[in-house]
């Protein structure tokens, strides 16, 4: 009997040490497995909205999104690449591979995690009017939208914040926020919708031709958190990510590089 268990519990330590690093070795998901095999990480992000991602004055992409950008890669020990591209198309490349990850400033939304996983949150942000300077009094109430034209990006969240909490006005819809605001300079639209950072940065830069509304949405209505879209299936590159994010939300890092970029967008006219 004995010589029974001394077998059985031999055998049982023979498997766990087969066992053992097997599992310290769990195969790794599809992104982080090409991430690690091409020594890179490529980055899907639309480069016209300042602070969060644009085009400094050497035309290289800046901004806190591609600070946090830089920090994945380096806890990954990987290269850099960014690929500028139409916000709208960033999670569609996502999904087929085209890109590893989309840092955008991408609002977290039940709708769009039925298609996509997303990180942890990084930031949260107000929305903002910005007018014609001049009618930031004149456009300072839901009824005095009734009927207008009020842009935001398209593919965006603020493009279902008009929706929801401006059903009489009507929505319009353009690719960049650039373009919205040479159309509310013009006189063709009341003014468009968009994060308070960029709101201020593009008043900033605007030459006194633009400027912040009257009109407040509610903190029910738009206080969005921001977020990485990666993937589904890859839950280990999306603690990787998140792990990057704990930090730099922590050491206060990721404030820090949010306020350079607001800061160096008012100078740079961005």
């Amino acid at each position: 009997m004995k010589k029974i268990i001394c077998t059985v519990l031999s055998l049982m330590l023979i498997a766990s040490v087969i066992i053992a690093p097997a599992m310290a070795e769990a195969p790794m998901g599809p992104v982080m497995e090409k991430i690690k095999a091409s020594g890179k990480i490529i980055v899907g992000t639309e480069a016209t909205y300042p602070p969060y991602e644009y085009l400094d004055d050497n035309a290289q992409p800046a901004g806190c999104d591609i600070w946090l950008s830089q920090q994945i890669a380096d806890a990954l020990g990987v290269e850099l690449v960014i690929s500028d591209m139409e916000f709208d198309g960033i999670i569609p490349a996502v999904q087929s591979g085209l890109v590893d990850i989309g840092i955008a400033a991408f609002t977290k939304t039940p709708e769009r995690a039925e298609v996509i996983d997303f990180s942890d949150l990084y930031e949260t942000s107000a929305q903002l009017l910005i007018v014609k300077a001049g009618n930031a009094e004149t456009y300072a109430t839901k009824e005095a939208m009734a009927g207008l034209q009020v842009g935001a990006q398209q593919g965006t969240i603020q493009s279902q914040l008009i929706e929801k909490a401006l059903p009489d006005s009507k929505l319009f819809e353009l690719k960049t926020y650039p373009e919205l605001a040479l159309e509310t300079i013009n006189g063709n639209i009341v003014g468009f919708v968009v994060d308070y950072a960029v709101g201020m940065a593009m008043v900033a830069s605007s030459d006194g031709g633009l400027e912040v509304s009257a009109f407040e949405f509610t903190a029910e209505e738009a206080s969005f958190g921001k977020a990485c879209v990666i993937a589904k299936g890859n839950e280990d590159f999306v603690a990787a990510v998140n792990e990057v994010i704990a930090k730099v939300l922590d050491d206060g890092s990721y404030q820090a590089a949010y306020d350079a970029a607001v800061a160096a967008t008012g100078e740079t006219g961005e």
